[in-house]
Formats: C-alpha cells, structure tokens, sequence
C-alpha cells in the first residue's frame, strides 16, 4: 500500500468535527483495501492521510465525494530535497495550513542540517505539528508543543532565510498565553 494525503474543499467543518469526518470516511470506503488513517480539518480543506493502492486512489476520492469536492492528491514518498526548495516549501505549506506537509519538507531541510541550525529547524517543524495536532482536535496537544519548540529556536538569530524566526517566538509566547493556537504566516 502507498500513502497519499487528499485534500477535500471544506465549506463547513472545523477541528472539532476530525473525528466524526474520519468515522464517515472510514463508513464511505468500507470495503476497499485502503485506510483512512486521520482527518485533519483546516480552514479550507479537510486532509486525509490514507494508506491505497495507487490504482484505487481515483475510486476512494469518489467514495469520499460526499464530503466534499476535490482540492488535491499528493503521494507522500520521502524524496531527498535540494534545502532552499524545502525551505520554500515548507514555508508554502505553512502558509497554506498544511501543517502535516510543512513538517515533511521541513523534515528534509533537518536532515541536512548540523549542530544550531538543526535545532532551530526543529523548532519550525514543532510548531508546525502544534497546527497539525490542533486541526485533530487536539489542541491542548499542540499548545504543549509550543514549549519544545521554543526550546529549539531558542536564541537563534531572528531570520533563517526568509523565515522571521523571531516572530514564530513571539506567536509561540502568545499562543502559549492565551492557551491556543491562532493561525499566522512564516
């Protein structure tokens, strides 16, 4: 089997709704050799991350249709990135609320890494699960990850590329303060 995150247009879910909308995609695809292994819900999309053949993946966005329209499907396979196209994807990733891909490509800049950077690197992908989490309705899970990912940043310089690493830190202070997760560009 083969993963693959799909992205269906969301027009009225929120966090709170991850588990009923796993429980009705796992209803709508009963049958398949495929699993829906979690549902994500973001502003604009809900994002399963699933587990198929390739050749059923057309069959199982159908199944899913009832819940909403197809925004996209990507195969996640891990692939060795070039850093400044993880870095630019990742940032495109955050910025678009997928949090879960955000880390991946995050993930392959870390990978590359040594010593301070890598640590601050972590701390990106930290509060970019924080997110993840919280579109699982687990928030109180992702506002106790802003505590590591600060560890992480630490006192790194203010700017890793074009990333403004100060202001993560002082969204993460924030966010920790009023004890949830408030949505905000890298």
């Amino acid at each position: 089997m083969e993963r693959y995150l799909i992205h269906l247009k969301n027009e009225k879910y929120v966090p709170i709704n991850s588990r009923e909308i796993l429980h009705q995609a796992r209803d709508l695809i009963f049958g398949m050799n495929a699993h829906v292994r979690l549902a994500r819900i973001a502003t604009t999309f809900i994002e399963f991350d699933v587990a198929i053949e390739t050749d059923d993946v057309n069959i199982l966005v159908k199944k899913l249709s009832p819940i909403g329209d197809l925004d996209n499907i990507r195969h996640v396979v891990e692939e060795k990135i070039e850093m400044d196209q993880g870095i630019k994807d990742g940032i495109f990733y955050f910025n678009s609320e997928r949090f879960w891909e955000c880390h991946e490509s995050f993930e392959a800049v870390w990978k590359q890494c040594f010593g301070r950077e890598k640590e601050l690197v972590q701390g990106i992908i930290l509060v970019a699960v924080a997110f993840a989490h919280a579109q699982e309705n687990e928030l109180s899970i992702g506002v106790a990850m802003l505590t590591r990912a600060l560890e992480k940043l630490g006192s790194s310089p203010s700017m890793y590329h074009s990333i403004d690493v100060e202001r993560i830190r002082k969204k993460s202070v924030e966010m920790q303060k009023i004890n949830d997760l408030v949505l905000f560009e890298i």
